[in-house]
């Protein structure tokens, strides 16, 4: 079954085995209880046990929330998914779990979202884990990197915020199931309708729910699609820690993932034109898009991406520009939406300096290839048209 049907169908529709004669609503409700009851006390303890399927407390399972992971869970590929209340929670449960029984350190790619670095290297670090970067493009340096740091968890995004780098994905897994190591892989910027890194052999898919699945800039929340050596710590860590979605956010979740494939394909052919018009643009130094011949990862972006499909994200870095130049150009969009987030049905632009990648120190950044002038747009659903006449009137 296809990833377009699969949003449309996988989790909904469930029938209570214990009423077989009662209606099956169509889309999944809305379940507010904290605390399930059973008649019969045996059962209870059956279902605390994981003896027997059910719901009993809503730190561990919500038939909502269960509904949502298991659309999740058939997108990816995976055999379990844990929804969070944050992406970044979603990375931290995924490192965990990926540390549980492994060495003690991590291997990241050196071009991640500011947030994941600042996890790794002001709470992970702190708490005794040993962190290394690579330029997870470059794989002999990886398999350097890997023999060197001998590391329990390699981390990685399947496209890097901002600049949309693609490392080797299936080979990178290939290195790290050599070592011993979990590989983790934030897929946010992908969808599972571009990438679904467990099938190239990842342990662990994370999203930001938030972005293109949730896709209306109304939920905040994470999930990690595991495999199935990992799927039961992933399932302990959630129980024990807490870090569930609320059953409002999962149905809104759901909900929006019914539509994600027909916004993503749009948002990708948008971007697509957006990139196109700005490289001809007098005032843009440069348009970093998947789509680009010379990209430097042109090879591995046609071998893992579907053939039309590069991604809703335009990063383009404005001519000569200062930090108050980009202000200036940002304040006078009027189409595309100035925030902190991407993946909503409307056009959005982030200055990565001021947010994305705030907190990474200004000289780190531009050893990142982040400029003062670099700015990310990621393409809505809106008319091609009205979204390049804004950014028009914006550069001019």
């Amino acid at each position: 079954m296809k990833t377009e049907t699969k949003a449309v169908h996988a989790g909904d529709r469930k029938r209570n085995p214990e009423t077989p004669h009662a209606f099956v609503p169509s889309s999944m409700p809305i379940y507010t209880a904290t605390t399930y009851l059973y008649e019969d006390t045996a059962k209870l303890d059956r279902v605390l046990g994981r003896e027997e399927p059910g719901f009993c407390y809503g730190r561990y399972d919500n038939p909502t929330r269960t509904g949502l992971e298991e659309l999740l869970t058939e997108l990816e590929s995976g055999h379990s998914a844990q929804v969070c209340s944050s992406g970044m929670m979603a990375i931290h449960v995924a490192l965990l779990a990926a540390l549980t029984d492994r060495p003690k350190s991590v291997l990241a790619a050196n071009a991640l979202y500011g947030a994941t670095t600042t996890l790794l290297t002001q709470v992970l670090e702190p708490m005794g884990v040993s962190v290394n970067f690579v330029d997870i493009c470059d794989l002999a340096a990886v398999q350097h990197k890997i023999e060197e740091s001998k590391p329990g968890c390699i981390v990685m995004e399947t496209m890097s915020n901002p600049l949309l780098r693609v490392g080797d994905l299936d080979c990178i897994a290939e290195l790290a199931e050599e070592a011993g190591a979990a590989l983790l892989v934030d897929n946010t910027f992908a969808t599972p309708l571009l990438v679904r890194p467990l099938e190239h052999g990842a342990n662990f898919s994370v999203h930001s729910l938030t972005k293109f699945l949730a896709g209306h800039g109304d939920v905040l929340g994470g999930v990690v699609v595991t495999d199935e050596a990992h799927s039961n710590v992933v399932r302990t860590l959630s129980r024990t820690l807490g870090p569930v979605l609320g059953p409002f956010e999962s149905y809104l979740t759901m909900r929006g993932i019914k539509t994600f494939a027909l916004r993503v394909e749009r948002q990708c052919q948008n971007a697509c034109r957006i990139a196109t018009w700005l490289q001809s643009h007098p005032r843009v130094a440069r348009v970093h898009y998947l789509a680009d011949p010379n990209h430097p990862d042109a090879a591995v972006i046609h071998r893992l991406l579907p053939e039309g499909l590069y991604g809703a994200l335009v990063p383009f870095e404005i001519k000569d520009a200062t930090k108050e130049d980009v202000f200036r150009f940002m304040d006078k969009l009027k189409v595309v939406v100035c925030g902190t987030s991407l993946g909503d049905v409307h056009s959005m632009l982030l200055y990565p300096a001021i947010a994305s990648h705030r907190d990474i120190a200004p000289k780190q950044r531009q050893r990142m290839g982040i400029s003062d002038g670099l700015v990310r747009l990621c393409a809505g659903i809106e008319a091609v048209e009205d979204i390049i006449a804004d950014l028009d009137q914006a550069l001019s």
